[in-house]
């Protein structure tokens, strides 16, 4: 299974926009790129195939990260800068002042070193859900996406508990940001081109019908 053809395309426009950036910055632009709407979201759940998955064969090496954006700024730092507020990098991108909050639990933090970036698809989800079929340029691209909603940098308790786990097995504690969380989720999926199961798409049904 490969990705959609306009993803370098994509990739390429987003490290161009990315240059732009200035080393330091004193506010972060927004959060991932917002999900569609509820109604586009249930379209786009119509459309995914309905399969178990299988992760036999998962490695986390397998999918590339983080990878440079660009100067000297990997992924992870890209979403940092994102993602937060006031936040004023070094010459090597590292955040050295800034604040974050973590939309999964609201904990808040003006120390980077105590958030991860989430992938909201993990990638051992991608690869039981037909990511064992792409090459290891469209995993390294799946990895590091940040034109649809996949990164987000959140505590690293609320990552940790998340772990690979799916919306049938593990959502959000903060009641605000489910709505988002799931619209997210179907959106990356059907953009990605990746099955889900039937608990899990029972499960994302459900959380389109209370928690948007």
């Amino acid at each position: 299974m490969t990705s959609p053809s306009s993803l370098l395309r994509a990739a390429a426009a987003a490290t161009l926009a990315l240059a732009a950036l200035p080393v330091a910055a004193s506010a972060a632009s927004a959060l991932p790129p917002p999900a569609p709407t509820v109604a586009d979201s249930r379209d786009q759940l119509a459309t995914l195939t309905v399969a178990p998955e299988d992760n036999a064969g998962y490695d986390r090496t397998l999918f590339t990260h983080w990878i440079t954006i660009s100067g000297t700024c990997d992924t992870r730092e890209t979403v940092l800068e994102r993602d937060g507020s006031g936040v004023v990098t070094d010459s090597a991108c590292k955040a050295t002042s800034g604040s974050w909050t973590s939309v999964y639990d609201g904990v808040k933090t003006t120390d980077a070193s105590t958030f991860d970036i989430d992938h909201v698809v993990p990638l051992a989800e991608a690869w039981g859900s037909g990511a064992s079929g792409w090459t290891s340029t469209d995993r390294k691209n799946f990895a590091n996406d940040l034109v649809r909603p996949q990164l987000i940098a959140v505590s690293a308790s609320s990552n940790r508990s998340k772990g690979d786990r799916d919306p049938a097995e593990w959502q959000p504690t903060s009641a605000t940001w489910k709505c988002e969380y799931v619209r997210e989720w179907i959106n990356v999926k059907y953009y990605w081109d990746l099955d889900v199961d039937s608990a899990e798409k029972a499960a994302v049904e459900d959380m389109l019908d209370t928690d948007c």
